[in-house]
């Protein structure tokens, strides 16, 4: 689950961070960032265990109504979307359950937020069309929650503050960690039962690995990588970069020098992103220009075994 945009997040959290604290040690700093990629898979479970605390809400819902109607003589609430056949999968899935074993109650502080989204969800277009479908299929039960999850779920300011109080890990995590969710719920299949596997933290172990050598040679190699980029700063104001900036292009010639079968394209792209969302909304732009250009020069120099594209023209 935990893929390289995540990554390359952290590092530029941390190796911020890394600068701003003061302590400067390689191996805090290490053990640091792999624990707030262990969080955002946390996160990607605690997400999934959210829809199950929705349906054991329901569930004492309907029971309370039932009593109820069984007093007043009155017609019985529908136990359809109880039933829901994925919602209920997703209970037993045995990953899941794993998960949480010491922590069966997760949810249970934020009781009144499930209590509020359950409102939501009974408010809901998507809630009414389905329980007034005669459609009983697993399909119809696995879209139901992917329209509620995506329509309500990834939309809800609300939740974003408990996160955000939780795991200080979790600020910019939520908006990938939903496209994960989702294509969990996709991905389900009946015929798994309980079984159904859910992503894992790391695809592979090359993943980690990128995580920890990217992380290292930002870090340890900072200096070459300040010299690479004033010797190419001719053309640019220099001093225009915000420390922010620095760092993104720190990291980002650390990965152009670091990975060979990364192209430099993806990883200025990737770069370019990521000062978009973290430092001055003239930062993409400014940044693409200074990474092709030391990109240039050091494929020039012999010092990146790389293949660029055609030359732009600098400003």
């Amino acid at each position: 689950m935990i893929n390289r945009e995540l990554i390359r997040i952290k590092i530029v959290q941390l190796t911020y961070a890394y600068y701003q604290n003061g302590e400067k040690n390689m191996e805090s700093a290490e053990k640091e960032l792999l624990f707030s990629l262990s969080k955002t898979y946390y996160l990607y479970n605690y997400l999934l265990f959210l829809i199950v605390a929705v349906s054991r809400e329901e569930r004492h819902r309907v029971e309370v109504a039932t009593q109820r109607a069984e007093r007043e003589g009155s017609e019985k609430p529908s136990e359809k979307f109880i039933n829901n056949k994925f919602a209920l999968q997703l209970e037993e899935n045995k990953m899941l359950r794993d998960f949480f074993e010491n922590d069966n109650q997760a949810w249970e502080e934020h009781i009144e937020y499930v209590r509020k989204l359950c409102n939501h969800i009974e408010e809901s277009e998507v809630y009414q069309d389905y329980m007034e479908s005669a459609d009983n299929s697993y399909a119809a039960d696995k879209e139901v929650w992917r329209k509620l999850y995506k329509q309500l779920v990834t939309k809800d300011e609300d939740i974003d503050v408990i996160l955000e109080d939780k795991s200080i890990y979790w600020n910019d995590d939520k908006n990938i960690v939903d496209t994960f969710v989702l294509k969990t719920i996709n991905q389900f299949s009946q015929e798994n039962g309980a079984n159904q596997p859910l992503l894992p933290e790391y695809k592979d172990e090359d993943e980690q690995l990128f995580a920890r050598k990217l992380f290292r040679a930002a870090i340890l190699n900072a200096e070459s990588y300040h010299r690479y980029m004033s010797e190419t700063s001719r053309n640019w104001d220099f001093g225009r970069l915000a420390y922010m900036d620095v760092v993104i292009m720190q990291i980002a010639i650390a990965e152009m020098m670091s990975f060979p079968t990364i192209p430099i394209s993806v990883t200025i792209n990737e770069y370019v992103e990521l000062a978009k969302f973290y430092s001055t909304p003239r930062s993409g732009s400014y940044i693409n220009g200074m990474l092709d250009s030391i990109a240039r020069h050091l494929v020039k120099s012999g010092r990146l075994q790389k293949v660029m594209n055609n030359p732009k023209q600098q400003p």
